[in-house]
């Protein structure tokens, strides 16, 4: 069974090392997802779509420090699928 301790050595080694590196100063990336994420819930309306919106502008600013992150690419493929379904947009442009 894992202990707290052990998660939160994990993400002690993550935060410092490997995520540091690959998105750089947290407080640059938190800024770049706030600004993103005032815009998406100003009407502060919470919906699944804009939630897909949301973590779809998470992954942009993490691709802005480092663009051949290809699973940030692939991710907000996968964001763009589930918001477009959730939104309730057509299956097909008209």
């Amino acid at each position: 069974m894992t202990t707290r301790g052990d998660i939160l050595a994990e993400a002690s080694d993550l935060i410092h090392g490997e995520r540091l590196k690959a998105y750089g100063s947290p407080e640059t990336n938190f800024v770049r997802i706030a600004a993103g994420w005032q815009v998406i819930f100003a009407d502060g309306v919470v919906t699944p779509a804009k939630v897909c919106l949301a973590m779809d502008w998470l992954k942009t600013c993490r691709l802005l420090q480092m663009p051949t992150a290809r699973d940030g690419w692939v991710d907000k493929a996968g964001y763009s699928g589930l918001g477009g379904e959730l939104s309730g947009a057509p299956a097909k442009s008209p």
